[in-house]
């Protein structure tokens, strides 16, 4: 199964007809996932086959100034999606700050291959721009983690603890970085509407990194969250060690599996105080459900998976 993570900023008119054209498409196709549109461009995940998934990358690149989306594949032995989502949204990563446009200029691109240089040097504030629970499972080793719950509080965050991070610098080098890149066009974009400019971005975010570094040169640090089932991958992109609560859709790490709050298709020490007794009841038995519908061959029309995107 192909699994491919795209997105492109860039002007999207009419997002309505854009949309049903979309989803015919992936429905005809068989495909699975989610693909978000708005004026300011693509994002999303999908899966499928090969042929089906080029079709729709096709299309896609055939849109007016969207020739070269950002795409990054990966393989995955069984379907990670249980729907095909295609919806407009205001923004296809919310920041919620109007005004900043991705379009109208970003930080400096640094490829995986001279990322590790710029963070080593002295100076160079490195910041992870994702949220807490997917710093949790792996980052590069002394980035700052802003401990932010959702990407919407990376701008109250840095304005909060910009003196703090930045003292009487007079031209802070700041390098950022996210899954696969998108957070941190409009992360960076931000910071130079703040008025930083030497801001840079890590091209293609951690998966190309995994991708193209080999592990005994890379700088990161345990695995990285991915938004389907395959929850976790580390170095050429292989399957990692954390499963998904199905409580709480938090990744769990293999320490936290062990633990006696953890329970496949129920709860996770993260989650286990914050649910009631049905509440976990009902975890448990959409968790029996599914596994009879997995016994049969057949899709568990109720279920729920890690459908997230980067947010």
């Amino acid at each position: 199964m192909c699994v491919a993570a795209l997105y492109k900023f860039a002007r999207l008119d009419d997002c309505e007809a854009v949309r049903r054209e979309l989803a015919r498409l992936c429905c005809s196709e068989g495909l699975k996932g989610t693909l978000l549109l708005a004026s300011e461009g693509i994002n999303g995940t999908i899966a499928g086959s090969d042929h089906a998934i080029e079709r729709v990358v096709a299309f896609i690149r055939r849109l007016p100034g969207f020739c070269d989306p950002e795409v990054k594949y990966a393989a995955s032995e069984t379907m990670p999606f249980h729907r095909m989502k295609v919806r407009v949204k205001r923004e296809i990563v919310t920041m919620g700050q109007p005004g900043i446009d991705p379009l109208t200029g970003v930080g400096h691109y640094v490829s995986p291959q001279d990322w590790n240089a710029l963070i080593s040097e002295p100076g160079t504030i490195v910041i992870d721009t994702r949220n807490d629970y997917e710093v949790a499972v792996g980052s590069f080793a002394g980035a700052i983690d802003p401990k932010t719950a959702s990407f919407r509080d990376f701008p109250a965050w840095f304005r909060a603890e910009r003196e703090r991070l930045l003292g009487t610098i007079d031209r802070p080098k700041i390098a950022m970085f996210c899954t696969g890149g998108i957070r941190c066009e409009k992360s960076t974009a931000f910071l130079k509407a703040e008025g930083i400019e030497d801001v840079y971005h890590l091209q293609g975010g951690i998966l190309r990194y995994l991708e193209t570094v080999p592990a005994e040169q890379s700088l990161w640090e345990g695995e990285c969250f991915v938004f389907d089932q395959r929850v976790a991958v580390g170095h050429g992109l292989k399957a990692g060690t954390h499963v998904l609560c199905h409580g709480c859709r938090r990744p769990v790490s293999r320490g936290d599996q062990a633990s006696p709050l953890y329970v496949s298709g129920v709860s996770c020490p993260a989650c286990h105080a914050t649910r009631t007794d049905a509440q976990r009841a009902g975890y448990a038995e959409r968790d029996r459900q599914e596994h009879l519908a997995k016994t049969r061959g057949v899709a568990h029309i109720g279920a729920s998976a890690a459908e997230r995107r980067e947010r």
